[in-house]
C-alpha cells in the first residue's frame, strides 16, 4: 500500500488543518489573483488567506497558481502585480489557476517611453577588478581558447578532427589554454548572397572570430562555399597579438592533409598563448549574456531576480549587461519600453516585436505558443507570464540599445539583443555580441555550456538542484526555501560572476560542455 504525500493534516475533530498561506505559497505582490504553490497541495486543504479561508476543490502541484478569490470568465488574471493572462472560464476561489482555464491576454501593453528611468546607485564598495586576458585591442576576455572557425558545413567535420586532437591530456604543456574549440555549424553554402540569413551568419562567425576569449584562430573552409574563409577575417580589425590562420581542404589537399596541417599550425600557437598571463581589470570591462531556459513556476521568484540584482551591481560599476530572447518578453516590452533611454531605443524594441508578430503568423503560429511543454509542466501558463519573470533578469537598470542578431556590443550598461528564444541559438548571438561570461538560469534543469564563454547555471528550485546537482553552480530556490533572502543570493551571483571571470571553472566547463552549443540562427532562403 502506498500512501500519497502532501496529504492534508487532519485536526481531532477530522477535519483538514487550516494552514497559513505563508507556508505553502507565495503572494508576489499584494492584490495579485494568484499565488504561487512552495509545494504539492492536495484537495481538501484548508488555506488561510488574508481575506479569506481557502478550501481546494482539486490537487494543485508545486509551483502551479492558486485562485485567491473567485474569477470571472474574460476578466484578467494578475501576478507580479501583471496581468499574466485572461480566465478562459469562470475560476473559483482556491482553484489551480493553468492552462484549463487561462488564455492569452491581447492588451496592448507598450505604452510610453522612459517614463520609468532610474539612475543606478554608484556602488558603495571599492572599485572591483578580475583576473582577465587583456587583448591589444583594449578588450579584456575571460578565457584563452584556440579557434577553429568553420565557414561552411562541408569543413565541420576536419574541424572536430583538429579539435579532437588537442583533447584530454594533449594539452598539459600548456595550462594558460584553456582548450581548443571547433565552432562547427550547418550553413555556409546555398544562401541568397546579400541576403538577411547570409548576412546574419557571416555576422555571427566575425563576432567569434573577434571574441576577446581566442587568443588564436584556425579559420577553415572548403574552398568553393558562398561564404569564402578570407571573408570572415577580412576588414575586421582583429586585435594585433590575435594569431589568425587560414586554411581551405581543396587547396590543402584534402582532409587527411588539412587535419594534419592544421594540428601542426595550431601547436605552433600554443606556445606563445600560454606565455600569456591573466592581469586586474576593473569590472566595468565585463559584458554579462542573461539567459533562461527551462523556465519554470520559481524562475520569476529565485534566480532571475537574482540574476538582475547582479546584473544592476555590474552595470552600475560600468559594465555591460545583455538580455535577449525577444520571444520571451513578449508582452512584458512595456516593462522595457518605459525604462528606454531615449524614444528611438523603444521605438527600435518595438520594431522587433513586431517583426516576431509576422515571423510566427507567416510559420502558422502566435508568439503565445513560446511557453514548452516543460514550460508548463512547472506551472506557466501564458507567455505574458514566462516574460514577466524573464525581464526580472534585467533587474532596474536603464535599456540603453538595441542589437541585432550576433551585432557587435559596443554600448555599456543594460542592452537588448534580438534573438531567438531557443537557447543555443540565444546565446550563439550573445556570445558572437562579445559577452565574455554568461548567467543562465533554469527550473527545469538544462545542461547548457557555450565555449569559449564559461556559461554560470543557477537552479531556481531546490528540488532540482538537488537532483542535478552536479550541473548547477548555485541554487536559487533557497529563496522560496527561507534559508537565502533575495539580496544574499542576488551577491552570490554576482561573486561568482568576478570568480569566473577570473578563471574559476563553471560545472559546465568541469564536463567540457559548450562546443556542440553554437548554433548560428538560421534564416531566409536556402538554394
Amino acid at each position: 500500500m502506498t500512501t500519497r504525500i502532501n496529504q492534508p493534516a487532519f485536526s481531532p475533530s477530522g477535519d483538514p488543518e487550516l494552514l497559513p498561506l505563508a507556508e505553502c505559497a507565495i503572494l508576489l505582490r499584494p492584490g495579485d489573483d494568484v499565488a504561487v504553490t512552495t509545494r504539492e497541495l492536495s484537495a481538501g486543504v484548508r488555506l488561510l488567506t488574508a481575506e479569506r479561508e481557502l478550501v481546494l476543490a482539486g490537487d494543485v502541484p508545486r509551483g502551479h497558481k492558486l485562485a485567491l478569490r473567485a474569477l470571472t470568465a474574460g476578466s484578467a488574471v494578475h501576478k507580479y502585480g501583471q496581468s499574466i493572462g485572461r480566465a478562459t472560464a469562470d475560476i473559483a476561489a482556491g482553484a489551480h489557476v493553468h492552462t484549463h482555464n487561462l488564455g492569452m491576454d491581447d492588451t496592448d501593453r507598450a505604452s510610453g517611453f522612459g517614463t520609468a528611468l532610474t539612475k543606478q546607485p554608484a556602488p558603495s564598495e571599492p572599485s572591483r577588478t578580475f583576473q582577465g586576458y587583456h587583448r591589444a585591442n583594449g578588450r579584456v576576455g575571460t578565457r584563452n581558447f584556440v579557434g577553429v572557425l568553420t565557414s561552411v558545413n562541408c569543413s565541420a567535420s576536419s574541424a572536430m578532427m583538429i579539435a579532437d586532437l588537442f583533447r584530454g591530456m594533449a594539452l598539459d604543456a600548456f595550462p594558460n589554454v584553456d582548450g581548443v574549440v571547433a565552432l562547427t555549424h550547418q550553413s555556409g553554402c546555398g544562401l541568397v548572397s546579400g541576403s538577411e540569413g547570409a548576412d546574419m551568419l557571416v555576422r555571427t562567425l566575425r563576432g567569434y572570430a573577434r571574441h576577446p576569449n581566442f587568443g588564436g584562430l584556425l579559420v577553415l573552409g572548403l574552398g568553393c562555399e558562398m561564404v569564402p574563409v578570407q571573408s570572415l577575417v577580412d576588414g575586421l580589425d582583429l586585435p594585433a597579438d590575435t594569431i589568425v590562420h587560414t586554411l581551405t581542404i581543396q587547396d590543402t589537399g584534402g582532409v587527411r592533409a588539412t587535419v594534419r596541417t592544421g594540428v601542426e599550425i595550431i601547436g605552433q600557437m600554443l606556445p606563445v598563448l600560454d606565455g600569456r598571463r591573466r592581469a586586474p581589470a576593473p569590472i566595468g570591462e565585463l559584458v554579462l549574456g542573461l539567459n533562461c531556459g527551462g523556465s519554470d513556476g520559481y524562475s520569476g521568484i529565485t534566480a532571475n531576480p537574482a540574476l538582475g540584482r547582479a546584473s544592476d551591481r555590474l552595470v552600475a560599476a560600468g559594465g555591460t549587461s545583455i538580455l535577449a530572447e525577444t520571444p520571451e518578453i513578449f508582452g512584458a516590452e512595456g516593462l522595457l519600453t518605459r525604462r528606454a533611454v531615449s524614444q528611438d531605443v523603444g521605438r527600435r524594441l518595438l520594431e522587433r516585436i513586431a517583426w516576431w508578430q509576422e515571423y510566427a503568423r507567416a510559420g502558422g503560429g502566435t508568439l503565445d505558443n513560446n511557453p514548452s511543454p516543460g514550460n508548463k509542466a512547472g506551472g506557466l501558463t501564458t507567455i505574458l507570464e514566462k516574460s514577466l519573470g524573464a525581464v526580472a533578469k534585467a533587474g532596474q537598470a536603464d535599456l540603453c540599445a538595441v542589437y541585432d542578431y550576433a551585432e557587435q556590443v559596443t554600448q555599456r550598461g543594460l542592452v537588448f539583443m534580438d534573438t531567438p528564444g531557443y537557447d543555443p541559438v540565444s546565446v550563439t548571438g550573445i556570445v558572437a555580441g562579445g559577452a565574455t561570461v554568461v548567467a543562465f538560469t533554469t527550473g527545469r534543469g538544462s545542461v547548457f555550456g557555450c565555449r569559449p564563454t564559461p556559461s554560470i547555471k543557477l537552479a531556481t528550485n531546490t528540488a532540482m538542484y538537488q537532483a542535478m546537482a552536479q550541473d548547477m553552480d548555485i541554487n536559487c530556490g533557497r529563496i522560496v526555501d527561507g534559508t537565502a533572502g533575495l539580496t544574499q543570493v542576488g551577491d552570490e551571483i554576482f561573486e561568482a560572476i568576478i570568480a569566473v571571470a577570473s578563471g574559476q571553472a563553471t560545472v559546465s566547463e568541469e564536463l567540457d560542455i559548450g562546443q556542440e552549443e553554437f548554433i548560428p540562427w538560421q534564416l531566409g532562403t536556402v538554394t
